[in-house]
């Protein structure tokens, strides 16, 4: 209970995810579906319930209407808890006629409604980041160290080292510098003791996780006084704090990704498929909550499927499947084969009476239809993929946009709500 009196959570919803569309042209980044029947924003609130933190602060901007539905009709405590997880859209007010100009800025102009609460130390997440974590371990040493502010860190390869804040800390693990994204000829400077195994690996760099733990006065007055310009965390706020504060390092040796594009967001999906997934759906301890849903089994019929995910609803005739995630309520008709896929699913089902009438005006049924082969692809929601369609993705096609698709780094992404014509050919 300690720990639930003493903290509140705030989860950003992140920016327009441009680098995740076609995925984010309708929906904030939190809000992409996962795993076929979460979205990302189900991670970090999930993350908080299993570390005792049940009054989180979502806030929002881009794209936010099915982020907003989601974890309306998800996340409803008992009426005799003191747990919320409210939404706080971006507004204009009288003296802010501004939209969020970054992490820092948007917690900054949300302070007024989260101070109207009892607690010491806010807890600061990304709402698009696939791990599992208990937080309680992290405010137990951040109080321990009567730290001012806690950033959870993760060891990295050289290779990976490029793409984050790197930092060093001393054998109190305290914060002594940090720099973000060094060039390859700066990293020798950057080694860190992770420790003999993560050594092992060749994770020696310590990058920050995006996840910082503050005192309570500490962060206000960081906001509205010392630094009340700065509109970013981790490029201006973290690294000017250093000098200034106590700020240590909790190093984190688990799973963890950042679902920055769409090669990322492809490769953790597909890992989930893995006999021993990296990161543990089935985990009786750390389970993931999302919205519950009143849909049938799966229904599977002559189909051959091997390390694949199927969510609840979904009804499959295909020939066969391989290394894919199907979401709640796919059809895939007779003879199709898919390969190294995620299809997100659909929002609704098609009645019989439905899928005459759209037939005879020529208009494919929700799902995948009869003898396609789909592989390297994703297919957003509520697609109408017809008949003898082929999606063949991979290196040899190159990064284009159109109507129906977009191809990112050898990855077809069909968009929502497609209408793909029978015959349509993409290999």
């Amino acid at each position: 209970m300690w720990i639930s009196k003493s903290l509140v959570a705030v989860i950003l919803g992140g920016g327009a995810g441009t680098r995740l569309y076609p995925l984010t042209a309708s929906r904030s980044k939190p809000a992409v579906p996962i795993a076929g029947k979460y979205r990302l924003v189900d991670i970090p609130i999930s993350n908080c319930i299993n570390s005792n933190i049940n009054r989180m602060f979502v806030l929002t901007q881009y794209n936010s209407a099915s982020l907003n539905k989601h974890i309306k009709n998800t996340y409803q405590f008992s009426a005799f808890s003191t747990g919320f997880v409210d939404i706080m859209a971006a507004e204009q007010t009288p003296d802010n006629p501004q939209w969020f100009q970054g992490t820092a800025d948007a917690v900054r102009q949300s302070l007024r409604h989260i101070q109207n609460n009892d607690f010491e130390h806010v807890l600061i997440l990304s709402g698009d980041q696939l791990y599992q974590m208990d937080f309680g371990n992290m405010f137990r040493t951040h109080v321990k160290n009567d730290a001012d502010i806690t950033i959870a860190t993760i060891p990295v390869t050289e290779k990976e080292a490029t793409e984050f804040g790197i930092l060093k800390s001393n054998e109190e693990n305290k914060i002594t510098s940090f720099i973000e994204k060094p060039g390859y000829d700066k990293l020798p400077e950057w080694l860190s003791d992770t420790g003999s195994v993560m050594h092992g690996l060749g994770r020696n760099y310590l990058a920050s996780m995006g996840i910082y733990l503050f005192k309570k006065e500490v962060l206000f007055d960081m906001l509205h006084n010392r630094y009340k310009d700065a509109t970013d965390f981790g490029k201006e706020i973290i690294p000017n704090s250093i000098i200034e504060h106590k700020v240590f390092s909790f190093q984190y040796d688990g799973y963890w990704t950042d679902i920055g594009n769409i090669s990322s967001f492809f490769e953790a999906n597909l890992a989930l498929t893995k006999d021993i997934p990296p990161f543990n759906f089935f985990d009786n301890t750390q389970r993931v909550y999302s919205r519950a849903r009143m849909l049938p089994p799966a229904k599977i019929s002559g189909s051959t499927l091997k390390r694949t995910l199927a969510a609840e609803g979904v009804i499959i005739h295909a020939e066969s499947i391989e290394n894919c995630i199907i979401g709640i309520r796919m059809r895939i008709g007779s003879g199709s084969v898919v390969i190294d896929s995620y299809l997100m699913g659909s929002d609704f089902y098609e009645t019989l009476e439905e899928m005459a009438f759209n037939a005879e005006r020529g208009l494919p049924k929700v799902g995948i239809g009869d003898n396609c082969y789909i592989k390297n692809a994703i297919v957003d929601k509520n697609c109408r993929i017809g008949n003898n369609v082929r999606i063949n993705g991979g290196a040899h096609l190159p990064n284009s946009d159109h109507a129906l698709y977009t191809v990112k780094e050898g990855i077809v992404v069909v968009k929502k709500g497609a209408v793909v014509p029978d015959g349509f050919t993409l290999e």
